[in-house]
């Protein structure tokens, strides 16, 4: 199976290109995600932190206090370092756990959404590694218009992450989300279709049926035999129009309280997606439509694309053919 890194700061939009994807049966596993998973109320990963940072970290829900959690490891890196050696492994099984379902199931692509891919030197283990990106400007009003914070915050969120001329160099797909949510989806098209090449997948239609999920994967002690067919309760991330003042949606797998690092992000409860599940595997139902023109990425010369840092413009291109 190919695995692609999906990656973007604060505010870019990565989270609701991942929901696009998804509506085009592309199985999307979200490390903040996997995250919570392995520290829910009873689990082994939960038992370890309270060991290891004592039964304060646990509120009175029997839930991992997330706030006191990172300003227990927020500036003092060999606590962090001790949180990291707990989580880090656990992830890493989940996550193999999930693509091993997704692989049985017959799925040939995935992406691995990570908040800071970059900064934890994970690009090595993918495929290729997507950047969802816009002007800062913009991010640190989508951020506001989002969370109750002020403008100071947003941008001490944005400075502590690697600065975007880095990713850029690092990427091998740029996304600009500098648009409207229409512009988006096309660039989420043109992605599928010459990047991915995944030639076979369909926008799921409302109200029809659901294919089988794999949130039991995520969520229970062991990987089942088979993906469990149920419905869905998750609501779209992506609203039918997007407010002027945010352009495009934005990602809603980050909070103010988000811990300073990749899956030491730890958080309990109900994940901002509606149901705890990770990966949405759709089978797939049609080609995507054509996209319109818009010369905004670069492909890297794998799987028959364009040379790298060879920009492309899109007239007159589509999904490969057959």
């Amino acid at each position: 199976m190919d695995v692609y890194g999906l990656t973007g700061g604060i505010g870019s939009g990565k989270s609701s290109v991942a929901d696009l994807l998804e509506e085009y049966g592309v199985p999307v596993v979200s490390a903040d995600e996997l995250s919570r998973v392995v520290v829910a109320p009873g689990s082994e990963g939960l038992r370890a932190v309270v060991e290891r940072f004592g039964p304060e970290v646990v509120d009175e829900r029997g839930e991992l206090d997330r706030r006191r959690m990172a300003n227990i490891v927020f500036g003092d890196a060999e606590r962090r370092r001790e949180l990291e050696s707990i989580l880090h492994p656990r992830i890493r099984d989940r996550f193999e756990q999930v693509l091993d379902a997704l692989e049985k199931a017959g799925h040939e692509v995935a992406v691995y959404e990570v908040p800071l891919l970059f900064e934890r030197n994970l690009q090595g283990d993918m495929k290729a590694v997507i950047l969802v990106t816009a002007p800062i400007d913009l991010r640190v009003a989508r951020v506001r218009a989002r969370d109750d914070v002020t403008e100071t915050e947003v941008r001490q969120r944005i400075a502590a992450q690697m600065d975007e001329d880095s990713k850029r160099r690092r990427a091998d797909y740029i996304i600009e989300n500098d648009g409207s949510l229409d512009d988006l989806r096309r660039e989420v098209e043109f992605l599928l279709a010459r990047f991915l090449r995944v030639s076979h997948a369909g926008a799921r239609r409302p109200g029809s049926p659901h294919q089988p999920r794999s949130g039991d994967i995520v969520t229970g002690n062991t990987v089942p035999p088979s993906i469990p067919e149920r419905p869905s309760s998750r609501p779209t991330a992506v609203p039918t129009e997007a407010p002027a003042s945010t352009a495009a949606p934005v990602d809603h797998d980050e909070d103010p309280s988000m811990l300073p690092g990749p899956p030491t992000v730890v958080e309990t409860g109900p994940p901002p997606r509606a149901t705890p599940d990770t990966i949405h595997p759709v089978k797939p139902a049609g080609p995507p439509a054509p996209p319109e023109p818009r010369p905004s990425e670069r492909i890297t010369a794998q799987d028959g694309g364009v040379a790298d840092d060879e920009r492309i413009t899109r007239v007159d291109t589509g999904p490969p053919k057959a």
